[in-house]
């Protein structure tokens, strides 16, 4: 068996490249999803909506958010539990949702999760027949009439109609039909899901693999349970390893040998590159949290940091707001985490300049 020996330049240059984030850009929105697999929905937009701003950073100013809401309008693309993917692509998931919650013995979470849907049958086929007659619908006009009530310790605790909406979406009974503005309009699946057989589970698990590692360049085989997409690709690809990273990896043999040049690109927090924490350290010796949930004090980057990527390196995190009442885009610091020469400090001012153009908003530099 081969085993690739890969450099630590090769490894990013590897996982920049699969991301799209070379100094050749992608063609339009489509070739960007289809590339990517994904583009992950997050309410929070700071500075713009995650999904727009990743597609921001492939495709640059003339990418126009109308877009993405005209390929959702017209079902191109489609919505899965907060993630964004092709419609052709659903045909992978269709197998898996029939049979949810899974094969075999269930671990206790899932076998809880099971006999609450179980438990509340009658409130399950309520919803369906509401949206049968009336639907799309948001979850407000949906009947509650659950027997047992959601119990969490968290925001969904008695959220009977948004839990019970999300596991008939594993199911494969409902699906996220379009947005009234921050709402989820929701319908049966049959009239939103491409009518296509769906792909056998494990043969649409390899697959899923095989598209995740194409998107990612290279990944662990394995890794901690993800709860909508993962972060490991399984047996895809072939065995390599990193020069100075202890373990094995998985790497695309089709990226092995592909030019590189690199560009400098700012980065949604929640970007395919940077989301997998631990593969951003090992990799690219980059240490980035999510600070939203944190007290502002205790914050290192800010609010919504915004990765920095400078060719195959990863250098610090610009902290901005969009203040679109005060027409600004206001940058309180550039956090620098390796020394910047005037070249770089001109190459990240000046995609500061050219994110705020897109925003139709004016750069306030520190």
């Amino acid at each position: 068996m081969t085993v690739h020996e890969l450099s630590p330049a090769d490894a990013r240059r590897i996982a920049v490249g699969a991301q799209l984030l070379g100094r050749r850009r992608p063609e339009g929105l489509p070739g960007v999803v289809r590339g990517l697999t994904l583009l992950q929905l997050d309410p929070t937009a700071a500075v713009a909506p995650s999904a727009d701003l990743v597609a921001w950073s492939r495709l640059g100013d003339g990418y126009d958010p109308a877009q993405l809401v005209a390929a959702l309008e017209d079902r191109s693309l489609l919505e899965l539990r907060a993630m964004i993917r092709p419609a052709e692509d659903l045909k992978l998931y269709r197998a898996e949702m029939a049979e949810w919650p899974g094969r075999g013995e269930l671990v206790y979470w899932r076998e809880a999760r099971r006999k609450w849907v179980e438990d509340n049958d009658a409130c399950r086929r309520d919803i369906l027949k509401r949206l049968d007659a009336g639907g799309p619908l948001p979850s407000r006009e949906l009947p509650d009439t659950c027997a047992v009530p959601w119990g969490s310790s968290g925001w969904t605790n008695n959220r009977n109609v948004s839990q019970m909406l999300e596991f008939m979406v594993l199911r494969g009974e409902v699906a996220v039909a379009g947005r009234s503005g921050r709402d989820r309009l929701w319908d049966l699946a049959e009239r939103v899901y491409p009518d296509e057989p769906p792909v056998p589970v494990e043969e649409a698990k390899r697959i899923r693999d095989e598209r995740r590692l194409r998107a990612l360049g290279i990944a662990r085989a394995r890794g901690p349970e993800c709860p909508v997409e993962p972060m490991d690709v399984g047996q895809a690809g072939e065995a390599a390893v990193v020069t100075g990273v202890r373990g094995r990896w998985r790497v695309d043999p089709e990226a092995l040998d592909r030019p590189f040049e690199g560009r400098t690109a700012l980065l949604s927090p929640f970007d395919r590159l940077v989301h997998d924490r631990k593969r951003a350290l090992e990799l690219f010796g980059f240490d980035f949290q999510l600070e939203i949930y944190k007290p502002a004090a205790k914050r290192r980057w800010g609010y919504y940091a915004l990765p920095i990527l400078h060719g195959d390196r990863l250098v610090g995190k610009v902290d901005a707001t969009a203040d679109r009442e005060a027409g600004v885009f206001r940058v309180a610091r550039v956090h620098r985490d390796v020394e910047f020469t005037k070249t770089l400090t001109a190459a990240v001012e000046r995609e500061i300049r050219s994110l705020s153009r897109w925003l139709g908003l004016t750069p306030e530099l520190p």
